[in-house]
């Protein structure tokens, strides 16, 4: 019914249009081009007249990248593997790799799925933070496609980290970002490809509760930021400082002292309005916002006496909440602050495992840890599960159900 009702209002399939107007108004030298989407946009464009904005090509990534990006800027080399990676039922591909010459190549290869998502940022305005020289070419390729302006900022490897950081995100040889000494280069290949430079991204470190180390990495971010800006193509118009602070999660935490940070914020606020009167500050918090509104709640299934040392089987464990079982970033394994959610207070206490159901002896939630006594049934409670959690587990893990999620 659906075919009939929008023919009716004077849709057509693709077999009317091909009958009644590509075949019937046009030569047969010009088939190629009124059949090619994407080819008849450019012609609309180039003769003024409007047509939507290109968001992505869904086609194949092949027809995306020849697509979209000139083919004096793919090397014969280029074309040739990923028509090797991909088939040769592209013909298109194949007479582009004839026609350019050996050595022509100047754009090295990109996973076409990050080529793609690249492109969609740019169409959707996001302000992309550039993780490598290599994204330069293809977001200026998008950009010039599109029309549109290529919001980029920076993201830079320092040369110092985040003291006291559960993890190290900057500092040393790094996957993140681009190195100090390398993003002079960098800005100039920003420039020299029309991108819209807007700022920079620095991220030290993460999980830090000692106000004073956080202090110190958001000033010499601050710093660093400011000697890198006098090398910009553009106005410093976004200045990202990350973020590293953190939650008690291990007893002996002290709760992260804000005041000393709140007031450290407020000075470089005060500097930047001077230094770098453009730009805003940006801080993430994303764990602290987040990481104390969450519990994982997993039910007994199964109590075990093994050797004199109980064991509590739950039915979800590292598969639902890897960061718990202590295999996400922990050198010693710690216990997060775990009861049973039924008998908080219980008035028979022991000493008890809790485990997961999966066959590994990593899945381990609460190690030799004392609560109420619990039995089939119960409910055990893990708290400070609300950053981390279930989108940071392997839930296929020996395809167990996944965990229902609940906003309260």
């Amino acid at each position: 019914m659906l075919p009939r009702r929008l023919y009716a209002q004077g849709v057509l399939g693709i077999n009317a249009r091909n009958q009644k107007y590509t075949l019937r108004v046009n030569e047969r030298r010009f088939y190629p081009l009124v059949d090619d989407k994407l080819a008849t946009k450019r012609m609309c464009q180039a003769a003024g007249i409007p047509v939507p904005r290109l968001l992505a090509v869904a086609e194949s990534p092949l027809v995306f990248l020849t697509d979209e990006m000139a083919a004096s800027r793919l090397g014969r080399a280029t074309l040739e593997r990923l028509v090797e990676t991909y088939g040769r039922g592209y013909a298109r591909v194949v007479e582009l790799a004839k026609k350019l010459p050996d050595g022509a190549e100047r754009l090295c290869p990109q996973n076409p799925e990050i080529v793609a998502q690249l492109h969609q940022a740019v169409a959707a305005g996001v302000l992309v933070n550039v993780e490598s020289m290599r994204e330069i070419p293809v977001l200026a390729e998008a950009a010039r496609s599109l029309g549109l302006p290529g919001r980029v900022a920076i993201r830079v490897n320092p040369d110092f980290e985040l003291k006291g950081s559960g993890m190290k995100m900057g500092g040393g040889p790094k996957q993140f970002g681009v190195d100090v000494e390398l993003v002079p280069q960098l800005l100039r290949a920003t420039g020299r490809a029309g991108l819209s430079f807007e700022g920079f991204h620095l991220f030290a470190g993460s999980q830090n509760l000692r106000a004073q180390s956080i202090c110190e990495a958001q000033r010499k971010s601050y710093e660093l930021a400011l000697r890198l800006a006098a090398e910009a193509p553009a106005p410093v118009r976004v200045l990202n400082l990350g973020g590293g602070f953190g939650i008690p999660y291990f007893p002996g935490e002290q709760r992260l002292d804000l005041a000393p940070v709140g007031a450290n914020l407020a000075e470089l606020q005060r500097r930047a309005s001077r230094d770098m009167p453009a730009a805003s500050l940006v801080i993430e918090l994303g764990r602290y916002l987040v990481g104390e509104a969450g519990l994982y709640v997993t039910r007994i299934v199964d109590r075990k006496l093994s050797r004199g040392q109980v064991f509590l089987v739950g039915d979800g464990g590292l598969n639902h909440h890897l960061s718990a079982s202590g295999n996400f970033g922990q050198v010693v394994r710690k216990n997060y602050p775990v009861v049973v959610g039924n008998r908080v207070r219980g008035a028979a206490r022991e000493t008890v495992s809790v485990v997961g159901p999966l066959c590994t002896p990593l899945d381990l939630l609460a190690d030799s840890m004392e609560m109420a006594q619990a039995e089939i049934g119960d409910l055990i409670v893990v708290f400070q599960s609300g950053a981390y959690g279930l989108t940071a587990s392997p839930t296929a893990f020996l395809s167990h159900p996944p965990p229902a999620e609940i906003l309260a």
